[in-house]
């Protein structure tokens, strides 16, 4: 799967998300360690379900770096950086 990084180059997802033996497991956002378990698909930090968010067009986990919220009329949606420069 290819997806947009945070700095606007084409990247090929990594197959695996689990850190290597040793490394930290702390949230990036909260920098809490318990129950880390998704890495943010745009940057890939570490984040914990408190911090995630699921972007509404892609379902993609991202860290609140790269995502964005939208406010329209009917309530609010979660855009990762790459689904965010589409919409108008």
């Amino acid at each position: 799967q290819l997806l947009i990084g945070h700095d606007g180059k084409l990247r090929r997802r990594p197959a695996d998300r689990v850190p290597p033996v040793g490394a930290s497991r702390a949230c990036s956002s909260c920098v809490r360690s318990a129950d880390v378990k998704d890495a943010c698909a745009q940057c890939d930090r570490l984040v914990c379900q408190s911090c995630s968010r699921l972007c509404s067009c892609c379902n993609t986990v991202t860290c609140s770096l790269c995502s964005a919220v939208d406010y329209d009329d009917v309530g609010e949606k979660v855009l990762c950086n790459g689904c965010s420069v589409f919409q108008v």
